[in-house]
């Protein structure tokens, strides 16, 4: 049987990730190089597609986990008939070499336990050749070698590795699992019990710089380690979650590769970061935002690999059944290649909020800025897919045109306010006719709403966001409206879908979940409406839909009563930090991201 979504917890390096079921299996492991990368992916199809159990041998009286203190670092409690035991999970911050340390621990008693092993590469169509070593055994398939080490004897039977011992009270056995190229040497096996010392000290000081405010700190610090998580250390890019396929709706086709870098997350991202204290990361991601769009505007990708690489071709793995059958599982994403209006103006926010808050600048990041102006003013009246990436006709969506807005209002005030030369008349004319247009022909008097695209009845929930981009103020009349009509149109057990997927030309069969981060967009429209009671109370049951880790998935079925999509959203986290900043402060992201300045 499938375990629910909210049944894993992560464990990552900033480089790699792995996700690991309540009974401590690691059903999900993604190595660095995505045209090979997961050797473990149980996650979508029978668990011969790849795994790694460490369990009781018998019966499970009790299971309980939790994450030691700020720290990635994973704790697995069983407690049987025979006594207690830990498996403690935790991946080593380290660069080039990936390095999954699993650490046995008696508690109480003594517990009979195995280790089953089954690696297969490529997404569970390779297996490989596996050889015993003096320590444990190496496995090799193509570019990729798996090295386990260990004092636990290790057998194979049956394309598994089978490893059976015993632990008492006070005890520890460790396994170590490290990946390399198969043409180079593996890395030297590190003392497992100094690693996990070094591990939790390094989280713990990464987590001291943390500037939280108010009462969810513990909740804001969770989502900032899972960001934190989601890094790729190397570049500083951030990834949107660190898996792909996990369906927007059980048995659906709404099964996409989020394992890469989106534009629009960026002035999320930055907020989060910097309001939180983590400037170092927050640079890393602007720097790495930079070199990505660098070249012609026209040729910016909505999406890029971890390095900045823009061909992310999308290709269907037939042999595997998916999560929960759903199915085609899928691998990149035909997105990339998509006209989506709305990054630039996420792109123009996130530079000119990167030098308005402090950060170092230099002529390259004002160079993408005048040249991303440039081509809004030439490209602002073009349909795009849109925010949600249509997979249907172009269109001409609002939420699209109000970024384009914000694309030559950031122009403008960076000229203002910065002395950097620019067409300022010209971007200042073009801005006010963007605007026009959009209270023109993206706002319905009969339903009193801005409408998802012009001449269409759909709302949808983006336009959330309207008055937190400064567009227009929050109490003027059309955003109250804007709000009631979601809240009566788009509310499903008291949170927001993106849109109604039932009456959209989106290309796709109807059916998902509903999204958490436009939930907590409407907690930030609640807050800065004044409705501080609605965005308190909506804010406490997003979190609560949280599991028993701190961690939040894409969507939610309110039916089901379970999350949906790829998990952990990186979205959905920073979201949820930069809610909670808007309820505990005077001046959270919101109102500073919508004030005229």
């Amino acid at each position: 049987m499938t375990a629910p979504i909210e049944d894993y917890a992560l464990i990552g390096d900033t480089e790699t990730a792995a996700l690991v079921r309540r009974d401590g299996s690691i059903d999900w492991l993604c190595l660095p190089r995505f045209d090979s990368a997961a050797c473990f992916a149980a996650l979508l199809g029978d668990e011969d597609n790849g795994r790694w159990s460490i369990a009781p041998v018998g019966a499970v009286v009790r299971t309980s986990r939790s994450y030691r203190g700020a720290t990635l670092v994973l704790e697995t409690v069983h407690e049987t008939a025979d006594g207690v035991v830990a498996v403690i999970d935790f991946m080593i911050p380290r660069n080039g070499a990936p390095d999954l340390v699993r650490i046995v621990e008696g508690r109480r008693g003594r517990v009979a336990m195995c280790s089953e092993l089954v690696i297969r590469f490529d997404y569970g169509a390779r297996i490989p050749w596996v050889r015993r070593t003096e320590t444990g055994i190496v496995a090799t398939a193509g570019p990729d070698v798996l090295r386990l080490t260990t004092t636990v004897p290790i057998h194979g039977e049956n394309l598994r590795s089978l490893g059976a011992f015993e632990v008492g009270a006070g005890e520890r056995v460790a396994f170590e699992l490290v990946w390399s190229p198969s043409h180079l040497e593996p890395p030297p096996p590190l003392d497992p019990m100094a690693a996990l010392v070094e591990t939790e000290a390094w989280w713990k000081e990464w987590a001291a710089q943390a500037q939280l405010v108010g009462p969810h700190r513990e909740l804001s610090l969770r989502s900032l380690i899972v960001l934190k998580a989601l890094t790729y250390a190397p570049t500083g890019a951030i990834v949107a979650a660190p898996t792909t396929s996990l369906p927007e709706h059980i048995g659906g086709v709404r099964n996409w590769d989020y394992r890469f870098c989106w534009l629009r997350d960026a002035t999320f991202t930055l907020y989060a970061l910097l309001h939180s204290g983590f400037c170092d990361e927050a640079k890393a991601w602007r720097d790495w935002l930079v070199r990505a769009v660098a070249g012609k505007p026209e040729q910016a990708r909505i999406m890029y690999g971890v390095a900045g690489e823009s061909r992310l071709p999308e290709l269907e793995l037939p042999w595997l059944a998916g999560y929960a059958d759903s199915r085609p599982v899928r691998i990149g994403n035909g997105a990339a290649g998509q006209f989506q209006l709305d990054v630039y103006g996420e792109v123009m926010d996130t530079l000119h909020l990167a030098r308005r808050l402090g950060m170092s600048s230099d002529d390259d990041s004002w160079r993408v800025q005048r040249s991303f102006a440039m081509f809004v003013e030439q490209a602002w009246q073009q349909p795009d897919e849109g925010i949600w990436e249509i997979r249907g006709p172009r269109q001409h969506f609002t939420f699209s045109k109000v970024m384009a807005w914000v694309a030559l209002d950031r122009a403008v005030k960076s000229i203002e306010q910065f002395g950097l030369d620019g067409p300022l008349e010209r971007w200042r004319a073009c801005r006010e006719a963007i605007h026009a247009d959009v209270c023109a022909r993206g706002y319905d008097a009969s339903i009193g709403a801005f409408v998802q695209s012009y001449g269409a009845k759909q709302l949808d929930a983006s336009l959330l966001l309207m008055p937190a981009v400064g567009f227009l103020p929050p109490e003027d009349p059309r955003i109250h409206g804007t709000i009631a009509a979601i809240e009566r149109e788009l509310l499903r057990d008291g949170f927001v879908m993106r849109y109604r997927t039932d009456d959209v030309r989106d290309g796709l069969p109807p059916g998902e979940g509903v999204f958490l981060a436009c939930s907590f967009w409407l907690v930030d429209a609640y807050a800065l409406c004044g409705r501080l009671d609605d965005a308190r109370a909506l804010f406490d049951r997003l979190v609560a839909l949280a599991n028993d880790v701190g961690l939040l998935a894409e969507e939610y079925d309110p039916k089901a009563k379970r999350l949906l999509g790829n998990f952990p959203q990186a979205l959905s986290h920073i979201a949820l930090v930069n809610s909670a900043r808007n309820l505990s402060e005077v001046t959270g992201p919101s109102e500073d991201r919508s004030a005229t300045r």
